[in-house]
């Protein structure tokens, strides 16, 4: 029974595939999968926007919504209906474009955004057997295809005719490029431990157990600093607090969407999250086991809610700090990129090396440990050794 509930889309799948002409079935195979993820991700995406405004409101101890429910009855879901007016209105909100704006590549900018995002989800193994397409080069096809994000930043910033938008699409991707750098880098490790760039081959090889426990590469030296350092690289590629300076939302320009509006400011909207939930996607395939179990005797649990619930994890920790971080400067940002996290992150290659190296035992786990913690105290005391930062006080109004 629990078999048939883990491969229960898989069978339907199938199934739906036996009423269709076998010629044409590869075709309707990538039609299904590729239905799946728009429609799954895009429903999330409205529930994880109620989620961040009801999670930041009790943090920064004030309401969030709390009235909308379902419309034209007495219902009243605490607010989790909001998602409906907020799309109706991006729907019927006017298309303002300036007089003097590239209106083709205006036009163009959101959807070269909304389009790779998709792409990226279909090397990403959403459960057993639940992946749309499994290239040998995974991983690198999922870099590959984000690499586009940067061109629709510029083509929104500079199709705008506005210097504000233009200004705010070369910091966004300055940001975007310099953290790219350390993202990929942390990446590297695990295919070179795993000898494979196909992303079912990576969570293949972290569905083992001893002791009960899973074998996730977050478990080891280097694959802890390079979740990391992931983590990290992940929040400023996904424009969240502290890394949020490409949109800088409290400020009064909007950055490189500032001269958008109704639906094509909410495709930018939405190719954000949609964005954030793929590098979280990725970030699990590669350190937290994917779609496996943390402990053995959960494995009877459906892998989809087990990927599904990591991803649920991550995403309410961007929530958290974004309720609780402030924004960085952007000398402040560039400096942990090129300074810290780029540094490391290739000493986290040499560890991930040496543990391969030097075989299974002991010894492995205290040189990687040993060279990742040395390389972490030396460059954090560089950086810190700078700044010249005082004793804080503390003053009260009398």
């Amino acid at each position: 029974m629990f078999e048939t509930l883990d491969q229960i889309f898989v069978i339907l799948k199938h199934q739906a595939l036996g009423f269709i002409p076998e010629t044409w079935q590869p075709l309707a195979s990538a039609l299904i999968s590729s239905a799946f993820i728009p429609v799954v991700f895009a429903t999330l995406f409205a529930f994880v926007t109620i989620f961040e405004r009801k999670g930041l409101g009790r943090i920064q101890n004030r309401y969030g919504p709390n009235r909308v429910g379902i419309p034209f009855t007495n219902i009243r879901l605490c607010g989790f209906g909001q998602f409906i007016p907020d799309g109706i209105k991006s729907l019927t909100k006017e298309d303002v474009v300036p007089r003097a704006a590239d209106k083709v590549v205006h036009f163009l900018a959101p959807v070269v955004m909304l389009i790779p995002v998709l792409l990226a989800y279909a090397v990403l193994p959403i459960g057993r057997n639940m992946t749309a397409a499994d290239y040998d080069a995974g991983v690198l096809f999922f870099f590959a295809v984000g690499g586009a994000v940067e061109l629709s930043v510029f083509m929104a910033g500079w199709s705008s005719r506005n210097k504000y938008s233009l200004l705010g699409s070369m910091r966004a991707i300055a940001q975007m490029i310099s953290y790219e750098i350390p993202l990929i880098l942390s990446a590297i490790t695990v295919t070179m431990i795993v000898g494979s760039l196909k992303t079912v081959d990576i969570v293949a090889a972290q569905n083992h157990y001893t002791f009960g426990i899973a074998h996730w590469f977050v478990f080891t030296p280097w694959g802890f600093a390079g979740f990391v350092l992931f983590f990290i690289a992940s929040l400023a590629e996904s424009n969240r607090t502290p890394f949020d300076l490409p949109e800088a939302e409290s400020e009064i320009i909007a950055g490189y969407f500032t001269e958008y509006s109704g639906f094509k400011f909410a495709l930018f909207f939405l190719g954000e999250y949609l964005g954030m939930f793929a590098i979280n996607g990725l970030g699990i395939t590669l350190f937290l086991g994917g779609w496996t179990a943390p402990l053995s005797f959960l494995t009877w649990v459906p892998s989809y809610l087990w990927f599904f619930a990591k991803l649920m994890a991550l995403v309410f920790t961007f929530i958290w700090i974004r309720g609780t971080l402030p924004r960085l400067r952007m000398d402040q940002l560039m400096n942990l990129a090129w300074k810290f996290m780029l540094p490391l992150a290739l000493v986290n290659i040499l560890a991930a090396g040496l543990w391969h190296f030097l075989g299974a035992g002991p010894t492995r786990w205290l040189a990687s440990a040993a060279l990742i913690f040395g390389a972490y105290a030396v460059l954090g005391r560089s950086l810190m050794a700078k700044q010249k930062l005082g004793k804080r006080v503390y003053r009260y109004a009398e």
